[in-house]
């Protein structure tokens, strides 16, 4: 921003309504019509809203993520997230902030945009914080290039529970220090490029069942079960002095002297113990306010804005009902209030736009995978020098039209035959390994969410527990490590966790199997 200046100086001449509209961030979409883009337009002319937060589609966003309206993908999504950043820019008479969730780069929302592993496989490398330093470096380059000031990330959820379905593979792990530690090391990297990162879901949503997208999770932990676990990352982070923390949707009573009401929307959560015991000074923005843990509950407009404001969030994220909300804040609001949130705010757009004068252009994601692929691959049982590579047949199976780059990297360097879903139906593959005593099996799970089983069909599930029962299997798992509590793994010969299906970690499994490399990582969740 070259008027950067000029912004500065324009801070007293806001109005109260200016000042409240800055805390609102209604959603953007990449592949929005005109007609809806003209609609951002006069939101951002008319009410001043002060940030924007950007998603690839409406299909996509939120409480439609697990939905069943079609996502239409776009080729030129970055060049598009580009030209509607440029866009509404003019269209505002402050310059906006603009985030995007981008916890594993821009691939998140944006198609062909530089892709990083999952936290969880970040979470696997032992000690190596240097790369994950890197990856938050380098995310932070592909967010400026685009115009984003803020990534929403890292999340530093506890994940403790197997069966959570929305954090899992978004977390480093269950083990506090380690997600302390990697979370630590993104937001440095990030901090080098001069993009903003956001602690996020506060007090933790690693230990629920529910998705918050969904409903309203319930954990029923003791304050000091909390403090000791959950709330360490946040409180250590807080200590390294981090800019933003995002408020999640979660019930715990014990955080709010038995009130089962949404941490979002909890005074006792935010300002009394965020603020005051746990001594935060940054910005909170609240996570999605169309989200159906809190939004199916407040049906008359800009009620959940003021009780999201009044609780103490500063900004008011995926906020849908703009108008009536700034109306219902400046009729209940104190002036200390409002001007409490907007100074906060107001602090860290200075910071943001300081930073965004410095070029960046897209990142190179390959040779930064590539040693995440190394130090991260796990063997998380048994020996993978059990029998002769000459003595097995290999199977992959996957959801695929083509074979794995891992098949083929074989293939290319082995005698022993393959044999893949992409071919065969499971009949097939398990008469053609009827006679067969040792088995390479290579696992891709179609999705990283334990949703129907990761969407493995039962029928390949219920294979991969025969051949554990009848062979001598060594497993490449290229996903979700949670895939492991639904096999039968104590009959396994071997288990190796590659984690991602890059093209990179594909390859490394592959030199694995030849001796090439070794395995140094270490799995950071249990398996039950």
């Amino acid at each position: 921003m070259n008027n950067f200046i000029p912004y500065i100086q324009a801070k007293t001449k806001l109005s109260i309504v200016e000042k409240i509209g800055q805390l609102f961030m209604p959603a953007a979409f990449i592949n929005d019509s005109e007609e809806e883009i003209l609609a951002i337009e006069k939101l951002i002319k008319e009410h001043h809203v002060g940030s924007l937060c950007f998603f690839h589609s409406r299909a996509s966003a939120a409480t439609n993520f697990e939905g069943k309206k079609k996502i239409v993908y776009n080729e030129d999504s970055f060049a598009t997230l580009k030209k509607l950043i440029q866009r509404y820019q003019s269209a505002a008479k402050y310059p906006l902030l603009i985030s995007i969730d981008a916890e594993w780069g821009l691939a998140m929302r944006i198609e062909n945009t530089p892709q990083y592993p999952y936290a969880i496989t970040l979470g696997a490398i032992p000690n190596k914080t240097d790369l994950i330093y890197k990856v938050g470096q380098q995310i932070a380059q592909d967010c400026k290039a685009a115009g984003i000031h803020w990534n929403l990330a890292p999340v530093v959820d506890i994940n403790n529970n197997p069966n959570n379905p929305v954090i899992g593979y978004r977390s480093f792990g269950e083990e506090k220090h380690n997600v302390t530690q990697k979370a630590l090391a993104f937001i440095k990297g990030s901090a080098h490029e001069g993009v903003i990162t956001c602690l996020k879901h506060f007090p933790g949503h690693g230990d629920t069942a529910v998705d918050s997208h969904l409903g309203l999770p319930l954990i029923s932990k003791t304050k000091g079960d909390l403090v000791a676990n959950e709330l360490f990352p946040f409180q250590q982070l807080i200590h390294e002095g981090v800019p933003t923390i995002m408020a999640g949707h979660l019930s715990i009573p014990a955080l709010a002297d038995g009130d089962t009401i949404p941490s979002s929307l909890s005074k006792k959560m935010l300002k009394n113990l965020l603020r005051e015991e746990m001594n935060f000074k940054g910005v909170v923005i609240s996570d999605a306010l169309n989200m159906h843990a809190v939004s199916k509950n407040y049906p008359v407009k800009g009620e959940l804005e003021w009780l999201a404001f009044d609780a103490g969030n500063d900004v008011l994220c995926f906020a849908e009902n703009i108008e009536e909300g700034i109306q219902t804040i400046l009729k209940n609001a104190s002036h200390s209030q409002v001007e409490e949130s907007f100074e906060r705010l107001w602090k860290l757009k200075e910071m943001a736009f300081k930073a965004c004068d410095k070029p960046s252009k897209l990142s190179e994601a390959s040779i930064v995978n590539k040693e995440i692929a190394r130090a991260s691959l796990t063997l998380f049982k048994g020996t993978t020098g059990s029998f002769n590579t000459q003595d097995i047949i290999g199977l992959e199976i996957s959801q695929s039209k083509r074979p794995s780059i891992f098949i083929k990297t074989l293939a290319d360097k082995q005698t022993f035959p393959l044999v893949s879903t992409f071919e065969n139906s499971v009949e097939v593959m398990r008469q053609q390994t009827k006679n067969e005593k040792n088995i390479l099996l290579a696992l891709f799970p179609p999705k990283a969410k334990p949703a129907n089983l990761f969407d493995i069909p039962k029928e390949q599930l219920d294979l991969i527990n025969e051949l554990f029962e009848t062979k001598n299997v060594i497993l490449y798992l290229f996903g979700n490590p949670y895939v492991l509590n639904h096999l039968q793994i104590d009959k396994a010969k071997a288990i190796v966790i590659a984690y991602q299906n890059f093209k990179e970690f594909q390859e490394t499994a592959a030199q694995f199997v030849l001796k090439e490399v070794e395995a140094s990582g270490k799995i950071p969740v249990s398996i039950t």
